[in-house]
């Protein structure tokens, strides 16, 4: 019999929960370790923010869905792993045993420019964060205008921008007036096409964007710009790029560039085998892979094949990213920008597309 450990419940880690009950009656035992009994599908965060979704909509029970086929679920978080004795020190301080462990513990927002007792202040990481900025911007606008900072110059800014304002207006909503703390350029990533179609969608917005300087410091109720300019701000968004969890290197194990733990084409640590991961939180060495989620849910199948074979002492499968990918951002208010392969267009449609595909996956993973 042999021990699997899952850090993390998340969307690489869905096949691999799908089938428990198999696993589980090869003989083998699997325990998860997650901070919570639900876990959130980062890709429909932003519309929950906006009031497309309910937390329902966008989450999976992860700890029912892991006891229920039979494993066990520890609601905790991994500080250590011992990669020699194949031991994981949790928070708490209990230590797990494992034969084989795999990690998807996804990533993080830099904080270092946040003000410690700062508040008012949102990370768009973890995505429950956006829950309660949205509970509070509900809260504020019923009274007056808000005034919302979006600190972040790139594709989570900008969702988060559009699906504030439009939060703001909910239910006889006095709304908001949204300023996007974009660095030297909102974007910069984007193709000139798909830019301009974002830009259109902030416009509809009122969204003001400031470019041209990065963030220096953020606290409550006011954001600081590196060329000295201060701005008022009744509610924050912290959206900066995201890293992987600080597990990985706290633990002394192979990490990339990123901090990602590094893993092969097999989606496994070379230096030590019985080691794997997938999504934010790993190091693709084959070739740098964006932070999106289309990547984890491409890994999924991959994951639980190399995870049940190393258990079992079977051959691995080569994990292919793919090439380009359907690339769809919702920028609030039932609207959106889609893009792939050279196809570029916004307004309502991509948001119909975008939600249909999104609903899609939570259904085939729900129980």
């Amino acid at each position: 019999m042999a021990r699997l450990l899952l850090l993390g419940a998340g969307h690489a880690h869905m096949t691999v929960m799908a089938h428990l009950p198999e696993i589980i009656a090869r003989g083998h035992t699997v325990t998860a370790v997650g901070p919570l009994s639900r876990h959130y599908y980062s890709g429909m965060g932003p519309g929950m923010l906006g009031g497309a979704y309910t937390p329902e909509d966008i989450s999976f029970p992860v700890e029912q869905m892991i006891e229920s086929r039979g494993g066990e679920f520890i609601r905790d978080k991994a500080v250590r792993v011992d990669a020699a004795a194949k031991t994981v020190t949790l928070q708490s301080g209990l230590e797990v045993a494992y034969d084989v462990c795999s990690f998807n513990t996804g990533s993080s927002v830099p904080v270092s420019i946040v003000q410690q007792d700062a508040e008012d202040v949102y990370t768009v990481k973890p995505i429950e964060n956006l829950l309660a900025g949205r509970n509070r911007i509900l809260e504020l606008a019923a009274k007056d205008t808000v005034r919302i900072g979006v600190v972040g110059g790139g594709p989570a800014a900008l969702e988060v921008a559009g699906n504030a304002a439009a939060c703001a207006r909910e239910s006889g909503g006095k709304g908001a007036s949204v300023r996007l703390y974009a660095g030297k350029r909102f974007l910069r990533g984007l193709t000139p096409r798909v830019r301009s179609l974002c830009l259109r969608q902030m416009h509809r917005h009122n969204v003001e964007i400031l470019e041209g300087s990065y963030a220096s410091g953020i606290a409550t109720g006011k954001v600081t710009l590196e060329d000295g300019r201060t701005f008022a701000e009744d509610i924050i968004f912290v959206a900066m790029g995201v890293k992987p969890s600080a597990l990985i290197t706290a633990s002394g194990l192979p990490a990339g560039d990123d901090g990602g733990l590094a893993v092969n084409r097999f989606l496994q640590c070379d230096e030590h085998p019985d080691l794997f991961g997938g999504g934010d939180c790993i190091w693709f060495k084959e070739r740098p892979l964006d932070k999106v989620g289309v990547y984890a849910v491409r890994e999924n199948p991959v994951l639980y094949h190399n995870l049940l074979a190393r258990l079992e002492g079977g051959e691995l499968q080569p994990f292919d990213p793919g090439g380009d990918y359907l690339l769809i951002f919702n920028t609030g208010g039932g609207t959106g920008v889609l893009h792939k392969s050279g196809v570029s267009f916004g307004g309502r449609l991509a948001f119909v597309i975008k939600d249909w595909i999104d609903r899609r996956f939570m259904r085939e993973f729900q129980p």
